[in-house]
Order: C-alpha cells, then sequence, then structure tokens
C-alpha cells in the first residue's frame, strides 16, 4: 500500500491500474485519500446541492445560477445521495444520487422513463412493468472543477463519465477513482435499499468500460441528445460484487461498509425514504 499523500499535494483521482504489488489493494488506496458515504443528514445534503450547483449551474450552465447557491429538483425528494469528500480536509469532491419511486405514486416515471421513451428497447426490459420499488435510477453525477481539471485539460465536464476517463495516459492504464467510487456508492445504496434495477444514461461506449471492471450493466435502447448523446443502460445491484474484478473488489468493500455504517447510524432516513407522504 502506497504511502498517504501529504495534505499539501494535489490530489489526483487516478490510480495506476495495474499498480505494484505494494499498493495493488485499489481500496486501501482509496481509503487514503478519499471519504465515501450516503448524505443522510441536513448538512450532507446541503453541501451535495452546492456541489451540483457549482458545476450544473455554473461551470457548466446546465441549470439557472440560484441566489441561494442549491441546485436542487423534483426528484432531490425521493433520491439518496451520495456524497464524495477528501478524507485529509473534508472537502467536497462530488456527488451523485440514487432516484427512487415515488412511494406515494410509485408509477410515475423516472427522468430517463421520461426522456428515453421513445428509445427503450422494452424487449430487453420494460422499466413500467417492474415491480416499482425495485427501480431506481442514478443521476446527477457532479464533480467539482478542482478534481476533474487533469494536466492538458482545462474543461472536462463534471455532470458526466466520458470515455476519456478509461483512456491511459503517460503510458500507463489510469483507474478512474472519483467516478467509479462514485457509482459504486450508488451501487451500494441501491442494494441496501433493495433497488434491484438501477438505470443510468451514459454514452453509448461508456457502458462497455463499465463492463472491464466487473459492472453487470447492458444498454436497453438507443441513444438520446441529453447534454451530448446518451444512452438508457441498467445494471443489477444484486450482480455488483459477484462480477467485480478481484482487484476493483477492495474499493467496494471500503465503499460498502461505510454506506452501511451510515445507515446503521441513522435508522430514521431509510424509513421517510419509503414512507409516502
Amino acid at each position: 500500500m502506497r504511502p498517504a499523500q501529504h495534505p499539501d499535494e494535489p490530489i489526483s483521482e487516478d490510480a495506476p491500474v495495474n499498480p505494484p504489488s505494494s499498493s495493488r489493494n485499489l481500496g486501501g488506496t482509496f481509503n487514503q485519500l478519499f471519504a465515501l458515504s450516503p448524505a443522510l443528514d441536513k448538512e450532507s445534503i446541503a453541501l451535495v446541492h452546492r456541489v451540483r450547483h457549482d458545476v450544473y449551474c455554473r461551470d457548466l450552465g446546465w441549470e439557472p445560477v440560484r441566489e441561494d447557491g442549491m441546485e436542487i429538483d423534483a426528484y432531490d425528494r425521493h433520491s439518496i445521495h451520495c456524497l464524495l469528500r477528501r478524507r485529509d480536509t473534508g472537502e467536497a469532491v462530488g456527488c451523485t444520487r440514487l432516484i427512487l419511486t415515488r412511494p406515494e405514486a410509485p408509477d410515475a416515471p423516472l427522468p430517463f422513463e421520461e426522456s428515453c421513451r421513445d428509445v427503450i428497447d422494452r424487449s430487453v426490459v420494460d422499466p413500467a412493468q417492474l415491480p416499482r420499488e425495485t427501480v431506481g435510477e442514478v443521476s446527477r453525477l457532479a464533480v467539482m472543477n478542482t478534481f476533474r481539471q487533469r494536466k492538458g485539460e482545462s474543461n472536462t465536464e463534471g455532470g458526466t463519465v466520458s470515455e476519456d476517463d478509461f483512456e491511459s495516459r503517460g503510458g500507463m492504464p489510469r483507474f478512474p477513482f472519483i467516478p467509479v467510487s462514485l457509482y459504486l456508492g450508488a451501487a451500494a445504496i441501491a442494494r441496501h435499499m433493495g433497488v434491484e434495477h438501477v438505470f443510468v444514461l451514459t454514452e453509448p461506449r461508456l457502458a462497455s468500460h463499465f463492463t472491464r471492471i466487473g459492472f453487470d450493466i447492458h444498454s436497453i435502447g438507443g441513444t438520446i441528445e441529453h447534454r451530448g448523446t446518451r444512452m438508457p443502460s441498467v445494471l443489477s445491484s444484486s450482480k455488483v460484487v459477484a462480477g467485480l474484478r478481484p482487484l476493483i473488489k477492495p474499493l467496494y468493500e471500503v465503499i460498502e461498509e461505510s454506506v452501511e455504517a451510515a445507515f446503521h447510524s441513522h435508522p430514521e432516513f431509510e424509513h421517510s425514504m419509503r414512507s409516502p407522504l
């Protein structure tokens, strides 16, 4: 395991995919650099909304700038947020969310069901026919500007995971800790909540990259234009652990342990998410 990074050094989201044997445990490396957990208290949830505002409103201009500095939409009321921080300083790095179906109106469509209505291949899966408590959507992934700018890159999008995140740099394959850990965090939350069918919009070829690290993710339709070309995909939360490459499993185990500890500390939160208003 490599030594912990000095607090004054610029932190990187990347680690070699095939690091030396002394630092082969990605979970240990991740744990030195980052802390990830569901945002289950008011302060953490507010921080998620501020991160999203910085990325989606100020940096990318995808949503209007708001006076309160908080990016919030109607789906947040029935979402569980995932927050990634620097371990040494507590600084927010990024976030995403798992949207659940509404307890009081479970048949109400999730965002992808609206935007992808005309391109979903319902012979593969029909979200409307699945038990609605087992359906969720990962969305609003956001990474703060200071953590997504790599050498030679001045404007990588902070609201998406792209194929570039999986490209080799400097002749060595790199592991994109930040976006992958956020998706693993969302998958761990989904497993905890019994959400088996997790839908997500991705770049068309991104699913293949996630498949390479062991995600059980499959395309379910054609592409749409939504802040770039996007394609709906689905992953099975119950198959996440079994399918992960041995190198990746320690990373997931660290994240899952943190997710379970957070829910154990806030037992009332899970009940509130499943109770009709």
